[in-house]
């Protein structure tokens, strides 16, 4: 499963959900592969995410580091993160991965892409740095993916036979 997260109406902090519509875009993936908008459902995405055995999160995340870094984390760092919340529905997502590990079914293989977000206004576009960088996290996901042994492959540019779906 690849999870998108964020509030959209918020500017950067909907980076998690435009980096998921922009890999849909870009790639194709088997159909065993579900990509979600998970926007702010918190704690609605336990049964979404319970007993999934690999799970790629991308998110806006609080850091130190200058907006537009990307920070990847795998296993056990991913809750880890999320314990300093840059928004309320982190704290949903914190609850849910907490949850998941006391009924035993939280997912094999966890995985984060996160991006320091610059801008937090009531805006329905992204800044103009992390706009630049969703390419970049769509292919990162495409990379998790690939790491997990499921395949991707990116869909053809116009002018190019078109790439055939896996599986």
């Amino acid at each position: 499963m690849v999870l998108g997260v964020g509030n959209i109406l918020l500017a950067d902090e909907g980076i998690g959900v435009h980096a998921v519509e922009a890999f849909q875009a870009e790639y194709h993936v088997p159909d065993t592969v579900e990509v979600l908008d998970g926007g702010t459902a918190g704690m609605d995405l336990l049964d979404v995410l319970a007993g999934r055995s690999h799970v790629v999160i991308v998110d806006a995340i609080r850091s130190d580091r200058p907006p537009g870094s990307i920070v990847r984390l795998r296993g056990e760092a991913v809750p880890a993160l999320f314990r300093t919340r840059i928004s309320p529905h982190q704290l949903g997502l914190s609850e849910v991965l907490a949850a998941l590990r006391l009924i035993d079914s939280e997912p094999a293989h966890l995985s984060l892409i996160g991006i320091v977000p610059e801008d937090l206004s009531t805006s329905l576009e992204l800044s103009p740095r992390l706009a630049a960088v969703v390419p970049t996290l769509a292919a990162l996901v495409a990379e998790e993916l690939n790491a997990f042994g499921i395949p991707v492959v990116p869909v053809a540019r116009s002018g190019g036979a078109p790439a055939s779906p896996p599986g």
